[in-house]
């Protein structure tokens, strides 16, 4: 029974992020418009226009862009890591049997497109930054290709490219923490470490109600905001102390499991639609395939069309060959390796990392070229190989 209620969840949850796939492209699809009419200057006014309030150092002044990469971002890393922790605690990442496959797909689609881009820049160290703008893998949009696959594709390929891809979210949380901090302010660290105290004392307390969480998660924010640290890693700090287990309870009554289905609607129709129309936008004018030859363009759509698909198969097809893992139910190498393709689909998590990795808007063009490429090759010939496959 509690198999079964399992599973209608990770189906549910399948079936959610296939469809805020829709918003995502609707969204991009307008700003590559208006980035090719004559209101591009004005959208791009309207995203530099500063928004908020500061006084001697205190409160935050920036720019609407950075607010939806640092404020709106945060959220969606909340529901992040809300998603990572009940996987990890009761869904397919709390059993070994069945996320060893996707974790050696994912650890080998972060490495190759990473050394594939590395590979194209290396005598670049400015160019080198972007080394993890190809190692991520966007759920909504490889998830909405699978869903117009309908019975084409198993289900036990959609949980794989599914859990594929929330480890991959966990990997660039990390990569983001580790390789993308700017100089750290002392006193914001310590404020922010006091926060997780707190936090900490209230899941310890057995605290139930979620408006003290998100009081210190709000202060831990600006705290993230103002140490050097991206602001996006206090949403996922804030998810891993909001209490999920409750034995013998309605979902509605779990906190976490509440407070992901509250954010849930808005992250797919309102955070990732505004931030794909903030960072997808780019414009047609002048570009050729010399643009696209350039080292990193070419580097990030070598990284997600070839990368992304190499690294997947070699990572899970080495597990299957070696006899440690199965085939997933129903599928065959031809299905497996769709799938991979589609792992290539970086989008929104590769145009975010393109922001923290080339913060100069010098270099904004050449990386939404390379994701919009890379995303859209991967996506159409993923398609093309599952659709023209037998049906399972």
């Amino acid at each position: 029974m509690a198999a079964h209620k399992a599973g209608n969840r990770f189906k549910a949850f399948i079936d959610s992020e296939a469809a805020s796939a829709l918003p995502l492209l609707g969204a991009a699809i307008l700003a590559l418009v208006l980035a090719n009419s004559p209101l591009r200057d004005a959208v791009q006014q309207f995203l530099g226009a500063k928004v908020g309030y500061e006084h001697q150092g205190f409160g935050v002044y920036k720019p609407l862009l950075l607010w939806i990469n640092d404020g709106l971002m945060a959220v969606f890393f909340l529901l992040v890591g809300l998603e990572i922790k009940r996987e990890v605690v009761e869904g397919e990442l709390s059993r070994p049997s069945q996320v060893a496959l996707p974790i050696a797909g994912a650890v080998g689609g972060m490495v190759v497109p990473a050394a594939l881009y590395a590979a194209f820049n290396w005598s670049d160290p400015v160019a080198l930054r972007g080394w993890a703008i190809p190692a991520a893998t966007d759920i909504a949009f490889s998830l909405g290709v699978l869903a117009a696959l309908g019975s084409r594709v198993p289900l036990s390929l959609k949980v794989f490219l599914t859990t594929l891809a929330i480890v991959d979210d966990l990997g660039a949380i990390l990569v983001i923490a580790v390789f993308y901090t700017s100089q750290l302010s002392v006193v914001s660290i310590v404020v922010a470490g006091l926060c997780l105290v707190v936090l900490a004392a209230l899941n310890r307390f057995g605290v139930r109600r979620l408006a003290p969480y998100l009081l210190v998660g709000a202060v831990l924010w600006l705290a993230v905001l103002k140490s050097g640290v991206h602001a996006t890693l206090a949403g996922v700090a804030l998810a891993m102390f909001i209490p999920l287990k409750s034995a013998g309870e309605a979902d509605e009554a779990r906190p976490a499991i509440w407070l992901e289905h509250v954010l849930k609607p808005w992250s797919a129709w309102f955070i990732m639609p505004v931030f794909a129309f903030a960072s997808a936008g780019l414009s047609l004018a002048g570009l050729s395939l010399a643009a696209l030859a350039a080292p990193i363009p070419l580097g990030i759509m070598a990284g997600l069309f070839i990368g992304k698909q190499v690294g997947i198969v070699l990572g899970a097809g080495l597990l299957i060959a070696l006899g440690l893992a199965s085939m997933p139910a129903g599928g065959s190498w031809r299905s497996l390796y769709g799938v991979s393709i589609l792992g290539g689909i970086g989008f929104t998590m590769s145009l975010f990392i393109g922001t923290l990795a080339f913060p100069d808007p010098q270099f904004e063009s050449q990386v939404r070229l390379g994701v919009l490429a890379g995303s859209l090759l991967s996506a159409i010939v993923g398609y093309l190989i599952l659709r023209l496959g037998p049906r399972p």
